[in-house]
């Protein structure tokens, strides 16, 4: 008989890189309950883009596809919003970065403050810090060249150094 194999690449691989792709679709979703919907569908689209076979694609790989999924899904909640608008119903405000209550009173406090800086600024910061991203792959991602990646993430570091002290004061 043969002994079933419990060894599942992606499964271990998602284990170690999941939380910092969470932490990622929570500064791209809209809203932060959306975060983990957007992390499942680009690890769907990731491991049907390669084969669905046993290996696992670069970790940049991920953050491109969570970086399109939630422009895809943005663009859909935009048309749908739209066709209500036109249809008569009232649509909610977006609220863009609305920050749950964590256990962990310093993590809300820092990604409250990533959610004060600039768009551009926050994307490379939280892929180069809790992506672990080099400066080549930033910019591959976000689609910039590698020298725009490395000045937004030294004016983000800059701007968070201001802002953070405010939120962990709080």
């Amino acid at each position: 008989m043969f002994a079933e194999s419990t060894h599942d690449p992606w499964k271990d691989w998602l284990e170690e890189f999941g939380p910092r792709l969470l932490l990622f679709a929570r500064q791209q979703a809209r809203h932060p309950r959306d975060a983990e919907d957007l992390l499942q569908e680009a690890c769907i689209r990731v491991w049907r883009e390669s084969g669905g076979g046993e290996a696992v694609p670069p970790l940049a790989h991920f953050f491109r596809a969570l970086r399109h999924t939630a422009i895809d899904a943005a663009r859909r909640e935009d048309r749908r919003a739209r066709r209500e608008q036109v249809a008569g119903a009232q649509e909610e405000p977006l609220a863009l970065f609305q920050c749950p209550l964590e256990q962990n009173e310093r993590r809300a406090s820092i990604e409250a403050a990533l959610g004060e800086l600039p768009e551009d600024q926050r994307n490379v910061l939280v892929l180069k810090i809790w992506g672990e991203q080099s400066f080549e792959d930033v910019a591959t991602i976000l689609d910039i060249p590698a020298g725009t990646a490395a000045s937004r993430y030294r004016y983000a570091l800059s701007n968070l150094r201001k802002i953070l002290p405010t939120h962990l004061s709080a």
